[in-house]
């Protein structure tokens, strides 16, 4: 997906999702950085809450492979608007600036092919959230294309969150890993037609978390390809992207 896709008209979401947003008059959304750092690295990702509200819980975002821009922004106010105090996560580090694809994929590939320092950014991030106003109602983990790659290693990582939410993800399972150490529920939105991963890999990674006794679920959206919740790109499918944002809404409810 390339950046400039991702960014036009505020991410021209539809009306039935900006419905999310409708806040009451009261509402006083507001986001703040949120730094932290690894071996001397710093990373600086967004916090974005409605101040007037007790805080629902935390959601943390992982950003697709070119890193944090205005989409996990978006979502995050979305979140936001919901009640909840919305992170979006920042794992390439401050000093990136992946402007194209060739950036987007050394940047994704060096952490997918170093699932150690994929980690270790993980756990960073989810230490600083952990002191957020509304951390103690509850901490769920969510993430888009490679974020959603980069949430279920957390969860295979052990990762003490209540949940995980994987929309259009890469789902491979990297030699030696299980779902043995999965702390919460899965749950999956998932086109049939992806062709990143299909619906072998999706057949797997139910298998495998069915196996490890992880409550989970998937909601799989027929001939839908792989970016169906990224207004803008050739894959994107408004039902499905609104479906998708009303499941998650309802897993949130459910889990925090």
């Amino acid at each position: 997906m390339r950046r400039s896709e991702k960014t036009v008209a505020g991410l021209a979401l539809t009306a039935a999702t900006l419905a999310g947003l409708a806040a009451p008059a009261v509402a006083e959304i507001v986001s703040e950085p949120l730094s932290y750092s690894v071996d001397g690295m710093p990373f600086e990702g967004v916090v974005t809450r409605d101040d007037a509200v007790e805080p629902r819980g935390v959601v943390m975002i992982v950003h697709d492979w070119d890193g944090l821009t205005e989409y996990e922004r978006e979502r995050a106010a979305m979140l936001a608007g919901q009640g909840y105090t919305a992170v979006a996560l920042d794992l390439y580090g401050t000093e990136a600036d992946p402007q194209g694809m060739e950036d987007y994929r050394r940047l994704s590939g060096a952490l997918l092919g170093d699932r150690a320092a994929l980690r270790a950014r993980l756990d960073a991030a989810m230490a600083a959230a952990a002191a957020l106003p509304g951390a103690g109602a509850g901490r769920v983990m969510i993430g888009y294309c490679f974020g959603g790659s980069a949430a279920l290693e957390a969860a295979r990582a052990g990762a003490g969150l209540d949940g995980f939410g994987i929309f259009h993800g890469g789902l491979d399972l990297p030699d030696g890993q299980d779902y043995a150490q999965v702390s919460g529920p899965v749950m999956l939105w998932h086109g049939s037609a992806d062709p990143v991963s299909g619906p072998e890999d999706l057949a797997a990674v139910l298998v495998g978390l069915r196996e490890a006794g992880v409550a989970h679920d998937a909601r799989i959206y027929g001939n839908v390809r792989h970016s169906f919740t990224v207004p803008g790109s050739r894959d994107y499918d408004a039902a499905a992207d609104e479906d998708s944002w009303q499941g998650l809404l309802g897993f949130l409810d459910a889990t925090l």
